[in-house]
């Protein structure tokens, strides 16, 4: 079958598939501990500071570890990474059930940032490694949701098994449903030599980092995706704080953040094949990001529930649309030898910007108050994403006055 002159890898459906189903067990299985930790390490004596900062210890190194990472991977394989990421997480769930402190706990989790910036930014690379360059944008449409489905099923999953067998049962399950998900991987997913569509020859490590430095196309797709995720960071530490204020029950606070998970994972399908057809991917990007901008505003005038539930939705589809256009734009933006170290930066860009947004909004909050740090945060998507849309125009501006020449 072909598709614009370029001949479909005959497994590309089935190697979706496969890359799908191991990306949704690495977050199901990771997202398990999330809602349990915290509790776990309260039972163990932690106060919220620390319990904070265990959290935070796992951002920022996801954050930092995934760009050296994903350079990694250009070297020693994609396979290899995702296996070793796999193991790492399933390994640190277990060795939760040792801890017997908070200290240690974060130990722990120092770890376990390092095994999701291995598996991630590697997969991402896998993905857009085998896909056509007509269908990346879909390709990415089903892997984002798998991660998103991933992310939702997980903490569902891990309180009702907390619930029902206790906390150190959790760790233990996860830890295994993800050891056994490596092996699994191991015998079933080939090696990403065998099934790359375009090959491009490894540069050294100096080499490439100096490439993607001069790319203005790439390092503005890290910028509005840190800017993105900050106020992403800010709306899952302080939605349920606002939304507390105004007098909304945790049931109800649960369904402002099932709005807008369903929205964000459904559109994801769509948009990525939506990204595919148009001539421009940076259009979407800046679509969805501004559409995301107006939602966190709305946050900050959002009184009741039937309010913040639109507000969750808009930025659900504002995501949606903006991330699943931004991941293939940067396959699109870089040569496939230096593809894995883009994508970790890019997941770099995700994990710190979900930091910064928690920690400099909370200040940003005390001072001023939610009204206000929602408009901020908002028109700190707005700037971000104009520069954005300023490079992407000059860039075609320049490549038709060459082609013209």
């Amino acid at each position: 079958m072909k598709v614009s002159g370029q001949q479909i890898v005959p497994s590309y459906e089935r190697l979706l598939l496969i890359c799908c189903a191991a990306t949704f067990a690495c977050y199901c299985g990771s997202y398990m501990r999330i809602p349990v930790v915290p509790l776990y390490a309260k039972l163990l004596g932690a106060g919220t500071v620390q319990i904070g900062m265990i959290n935070s210890t796992f951002l920022l190194v996801a954050g930092a570890f995934s760009l050296p990472l994903g350079l990694i991977s250009d070297r020693l394989g994609r396979k290899l990474l995702i296996l070793c990421g796999l193991l790492v997480i399933g390994v640190t769930s277990i060795l939760l059930t040792f801890a017997t402190s908070a200290r240690q706990i974060g130990f722990i989790y120092f770890f376990f940032g390092m095994g999701v910036a291995s598996f991630g930014p590697t997969m991402m690379s896998f993905v857009a490694d085998f896909s056509p360059l007509t269908h990346i944008g879909r390709s990415y449409g089903w892997y984002t949701l798998a991660i998103y489905s991933g992310m939702s099923l997980g903490p569902a999953l891990g309180g009702g098994i907390a619930q029902m067998l206790g906390y150190k049962s959790v760790f233990v399950l996860a830890g295994v449903f993800l050891i056994v998900t490596a092996a699994i991987v191991f015998f079933i997913l080939p090696r990403a030599r065998h099934v790359i569509v375009n090959r491009a020859p490894k540069r050294p490590a100096l080499e490439t980092l100096r490439l993607l430095s001069r790319n203005p196309l790439l390092l503005t797709c890290w910028l509005v995706t840190l800017g993105g995720c900050m106020g992403l960071g800010m709306f899952i530490t302080f939605i349920p704080l606002d939304s507390q204020s105004h007098g909304l029950q945790i049931g109800q606070i649960g369904i402002i953040f099932g709005a807008q998970a369903v929205a964000n994972a459904l559109s994801r399908i769509p948009f990525g094949r939506l990204s595919d057809y148009v001539s421009r991917r940076s259009n979407l990007v800046t679509a969805g990001f501004v559409c995301y901008a107006a939602a966190l505003a709305g946050f900050g005038v959002a009184v009741s529930l039937s309010g913040f539930v639109i507000f969750a939705v808009l930025a659900g589809i504002g995501m949606g649309l903006a991330f699943t256009a931004v991941g293939a734009l940067i396959a699109e933006v870089v040569e496939p030898g230096v593809r894995g170290v883009a994508m970790g930066g890019y997941n770099s860009c995700i994990y710190l910007g979900m930091m910064l947004g928690s920690l400099v909004m909370g200040a940003v909050i005390r001072a001023i108050g939610y009204p206000h740090a929602f408009f901020i945060i908002s028109a700190i998507n707005l700037a971000v994403t104009a520069v954005f849309t300023l490079v992407f125009t000059l860039a075609r501006t320049r490549a038709g006055s060459e082609a013209s020449a």
